[in-house]
């Protein structure tokens, strides 16, 4: 899931080398934290948020046979 979320950003953003990924574990939520460059977090979001619930739709529809919520957060 993890190596899905950064090939996505990757293929999103002028900046490939610094996009990252990193996980946070709760007890039934699994928050994905995207970190992409300073210039990149427009084109992640997208207009009114369209690309970033598309990514978390995508995250979420993937997750489906796990027992846990799953959630994309993106960070400057």
């Amino acid at each position: 899931m993890e190596e899905l979320v950064g090939v996505i950003a990757k293929a999103l953003v002028d900046h490939p080398e610094d996009v990252a990924v990193r996980i946070v574990e709760k007890e039934h939520l699994v928050v994905y934290e995207l970190s992409v460059h300073p210039d990149d977090v427009g084109k992640v979001i997208g207009k009114q948020g369209r690309i970033a619930k598309a990514l978390r739709t995508v995250v979420t529809s993937a997750a489906v046979k796990s027992d846990k919520r799953v959630t994309v957060d993106i960070l400057s």
